[in-house]
């Protein structure tokens, strides 16, 4: 591909909020291949995490992502919960379905106000985000932090949701979700957002399959998928919802999902709100025992898993992490190729991705930048030191 004319964007670009690099294959205005080269923000967060006590770690993984931050605790204390057995309180079951579905509100209407932006409908952009605070009002007024909550811990929530709370909760989501059903007529009914999206960047529902997106990709592309409704967790199997799922898989449909998801998600928060009962918020958690546990969270961008190991010390002897945007971001060589410069940027933006969450690494020579350690390699090492530590 010497010869042909090409596109970079990144690993800085006013477009990225985080570094990567997206290589862009051009024929006139048509992109006609591209690739992508992850990993710019290795932060080492999974070896970081063996140093920390099961407690410290649950803050440091609510820092991969600084939107979704209570996405990844909630996988990891389920992971830690799962090595063990332990059994959460059935109040703290409903404040974390509450808290996982708050996030996904502001998560959802972040991402519709950065996409009518990246499209110059500052409109919508502005009430998005106008919309979202109340969101964060919420947050604020339950952990007292509008991000990096801080609520999760291994056994259970850290604070609790007061009886004196409980209007003024509801009354926010009443209001949230009237802001939020407005949003959704005004930005599926207008004509200049169907132009810019409608048949743009288009993911077959074969193609979401072999890839393995998850999420409102995968939900937008025809598949029925959903970690709340598959593997009910948390207190997800006492209400009632409906999975969002269009059968076009462009950028509209990708939109649209995220939109009808909010009201979707009101409908939870006011549900546990309702049937949230009396008692405890934390089992108490004073050791982990030996063995392997897996925690999974529906995130606002899809399935994330943490899997746990521990040898019954105070620290987690093996920590891995799977983001949803590390499945999700590779489906872009699909949908961008045969589209038009002008659309690419919205195409690759259309999966949300967070590039903190794709970190990985490779092993180089820093004289002569020769790769010492592919990621196969890095496989293979990984898989013989679980098998060492599985036959000690």
């Amino acid at each position: 591909m010497a010869d042909r004319n090409f596109i970079p964007i990144g690993p800085f670009h006013p477009l990225l909020e985080e570094p990567e690099f997206f290589k862009f294959y051009v024929d006139g205005e048509t992109v006609v291949d591209a690739e992508v080269r992850v990993g710019y923000n290795h932060r080492g967060v999974e070896k970081l995490a063996e140093g920390k006590t099961y407690d410290q770690a649950t803050f440091l993984v609510e820092r991969i992502c600084g939107i979704c931050s209570t996405s990844h605790p909630f996988a990891y204390v389920q992971a830690a919960e799962d090595v063990s057995g332990i059994v959460v309180p059935e109040r703290a079951l409903f404040i974390r379905s509450i808290i996982g579905d708050l996030e996904r509100i502001h998560s959802h209407l972040l991402w519709v106000g950065l996409a009518a932006h990246f499209i110059g409908y500052n409109t919508v952009f502005m009430w998005a985000w106008k919309y979202r605070e109340p969101v964060l009002d919420v947050f604020e007024m339950i952990s007292g932090n509008r991000n990096h909550y801080g609520m999760f811990k291994v056994g259970g929530v850290r604070r609790d949701i007061n009886d004196a709370q409980i209007p003024s909760l509801l009354k926010a989501i009443d209001e949230i979700e009237g802001f939020c059903s407005m949003l959704v007529k005004a930005v599926m009914d207008d004509p200049v957002i169907k132009a810019r999206t409608k048949g743009i960047g288009i993911l077959k529902k074969q193609d979401a399959i072999d890839i393995g997106v998850v999420g409102p990709v995968a939900r937008a592309s025809g598949i029925i998928n959903d970690v709340r409704k598959d593997f009910p967790y948390a207190a997800y199997d006492r209400v009632q919802f409906e999975r969002v799922v269009l059968p076009d898989g462009d950028v509209f449909s990708r939109m649209a999902v995220r939109l009808l998801e909010t009201i979707e998600s009101t409908k939870i928060i006011r549900q546990c709100l309702k049937q949230m009962p009396k008692g405890p918020i934390d089992a108490e958690v004073r050791e982990i025992g030996i063995g392997e546990g897996i925690g999974q969270h529906e995130a606002p961008r899809g399935e994330v898993i943490h899997y746990v190991r521990s040898n019954g010390s105070n620290y987690p002897e093996r920590h891995k992490i799977r983001a949803p945007s590390f499945m999700n971001v590779p489906s872009f060589k699909k949908t961008v190729i045969g589209q038009s410069i002008a659309d690419a940027a919205l195409i690759t933006a259309a999966v949300d991705p967070c590039y903190c969450c794709t970190e990985r690494m490779a092993v180089l020579d820093r004289e002569t930048n020769k790769v010492l350690l592919n990621g196969d390699e890095l496989v293979r090492l990984c898989q013989e030191k679980t098998e060492k530590m599985r036959n000690k």
